[in-house]
């Protein structure tokens, strides 16, 4: 039996590591091609690797999302395969420093995180917008429950506000290009444990204990909590759906 995704074209950025990973993997066993785009050519090689011994197709292409000239660069040299038909703007950092520490480091947090969360996003998803208008593809966007919530995070203003961001552009981009066929959504994600977080999960066990106790299934996520609701983004199963945020925060907006 076919995959959801079979035929289709996948570019996930950030897809060397963590949710990206996982969701390029996803993907590859859904028989889309993946094309991988990540700053680490290491990361985004390991990626590669794996699908390819899993039997899938995928390829790598280093980028940096926050060059908007190197955005249009790899959209024209990953055409050349052909043009995608699935998008996820997943790259993006967090740094968490209150807005009273140091003026120097927070001015360089908010420009880093809004450059790459934020600004990111928008250089991709511009440079891949005549290919997903070709394809009347669909683009998914990792939000977060900081789109919506702070209490548990006091001291990331520049990481929530880039995230309130990710679901306003979610959004205005499925009212504008609804009529060209383009489906836009977002995944918000709640604690998800991957190898990039996991020293600050250690360091902070009071942040953690304090995200469990909002999240009614107890349990932090793993990248494959995400990559369910990117397939279903994705297919064709989600046909009519444009213009949402799924949450996968195991609850934590409930309580």
């Amino acid at each position: 039996m076919a995959g959801l995704l079979q035929g289709h074209i996948a570019a996930v950025t950030g897809g060397g590591s963590g949710i990206g990973q996982g969701i390029c993997l996803a993907y590859a066993r859904e028989g889309a091609r993946v094309v991988v785009l990540d700053t680490n050519p290491e990361g985004a090689s390991e990626t590669v690797g794996l699908i390819t011994k899993a039997g899938g197709k995928a390829s790598a292409v280093t980028l940096d999302v926050t060059d908007r000239e190197a955005c249009k660069a790899a959209a024209g040299e990953v055409a050349k395969g052909g043009n995608i038909s699935i998008l996820v703007n997943n790259a993006g950092i967090n740094r968490r420093n209150p807005i009273t520490a140091d003026a120097a480091a927070v001015a360089k947090d908010w420009d880093d995180i809004l450059s790459i969360n934020l600004d990111g996003m928008f250089n991709v998803t511009r440079a891949f917008l005549d290919q997903l208008r070709a394809t009347r593809g669909r683009i998914v966007n990792i939000g977060s429950i900081q789109s919506f919530v702070h209490v548990s995070w006091p001291n990331s203003a520049a990481y929530t506000t880039s995230k309130h961001g990710v679901l306003g552009f979610t959004r205005a981009l499925a009212a504008e290009l609804g009529k060209d066929g383009v489906r836009v959504n977002a995944i918000g994600p709640g604690l998800i444990e991957t190898r990039i977080n996991a020293e600050a999960r250690a360091k902070n066990p009071d942040m953690v204990a304090s995200v469990m106790r909002h999240t009614p299934l107890n349990r932090a996520g793993k990248p494959e909590d995400i990559a369910g609701p990117a397939v279903f983004l994705a297919s064709d199963m989600s046909a009519y759906v444009t213009g949402s945020i799924i949450m996968a925060d195991g609850g934590f907006r409930t309580v």
